[in-house]
């Protein structure tokens, strides 16, 4: 995998608008970081536009996306939000003066497709705050993802303390993000190869049977058997439908891969949450599952 040049002061970061609309005012604090961390900030041309659910037309979209790609002078893309979108605009941009410039696409959520398509080119991704959230996640968020640019970057997982996690050691290269999103990317040309790999999925606002339908069709199409190891980052706003799901978040996912013997890891303090750990997909990772549960 390619890494694309770690960060320097001075250097150019755009921010873009691939996915959902954004008010011009919600860039401000992230403009302002970004400036302390000595970045120099631009926006794309159609970032505040708006049509119904998107950041203006496709079209636009891709237009100032592949501005950005093209542009030798920004070293890195930040997406402004995700919301809906960026599977809209994939098939608009033309990749190759970015496969010879790489550089750094920092976003998560909807931007689960541009992380799956970096990985089919063999270029890493930072999964990180998006410029919108960067007013709510932690200061330990925002230094995470300035250490996953400016290369201060650790490739160890550290175990959490949940209850639920399955203890081991694996390691592979870590890929993933938003479970709905993987669960939609399945079949596209872009697809994930996910032999061998460490497994990151999060989500929000879900049903747990649909959590359940996502993570069957995980295990009987073979990906859970494949993987080296699991995390499962926040899993926010879970919900009942019409009829009451019996099974929590951890007993779906547990009973999924009880025939395999690869770590898991739970409440991972990345997704959609303030505490929003920034990671870099494509990149060797080293998983070390501890449990908590007292020896018998």
């Amino acid at each position: 995998m390619i890494r694309p040049n770690f960060l320097e002061e001075g250097d150019t970061i755009a921010i873009v608008s691939p996915s959902g609309p954004i008010k011009s005012d919600a860039l401000d604090f992230a403009i302002e970081t970004l400036n302390s961390w000595g970045l120099r900030a631009t926006i794309g041309k159609h970032a505040f536009n708006k049509c119904g659910v998107f950041a203006g037309t496709d079209n636009d979209r891709a237009a100032d996306f592949q501005k950005a790609l093209n542009d030798k002078k920004v070293k890195a893309i930040l997406c402004a939000r995700g919301g809906y979108g960026a599977i809209r605009i994939i098939d608009k941009l033309d990749f190759s003066k970015f496969i010879k410039n790489p550089k750094w696409i920092v976003g998560f959520s909807d931007i689960t497709v541009f992380h799956a398509k970096l990985n089919s080119l063999g270029i890493q991704s930072i999964h990180g705050a998006m410029a919108k959230s960067f007013p709510s996640v932690t200061q330990k968020s925002l230094t995470s993802l300035h250490n996953a640019l400016f290369g201060k970057y650790s490739q160890t997982l550290k175990s959490t303390n949940s209850k639920f996690n399955r203890p081991g050691s694996g390691k592979g290269e870590l890929i993933g993000g938003n479970l709905s999103m993987l669960y939609s990317m399945r079949g596209v040309p872009f697809e994930y190869d996910y032999k061998g790999k460490i497994l990151f999925v999060e989500d929000l606002n879900e049903y747990l049977y649909h959590i359940d339908r996502m993570i069957q069709n995980l295990k009987h199409s073979g990906i859970l058997s494949q993987i080296n190891g699991l995390v499962v980052g926040t899993m926010s706003g879970m919900k009942n439908g019409v009829d009451e799901y019996a099974g929590s978040i951890e007993s779906i996912i547990l009973d999924a891969v009880k025939d395999y013997d690869y770590p898991v890891m739970f409440d991972f303090p990345s997704g959609h949450e303030d505490a929003n750990q920034a990671m870099i997909f494509g990149a060797q990772h080293k998983l070390n599952v501890k449990s908590t549960k007292p020896e018998a």
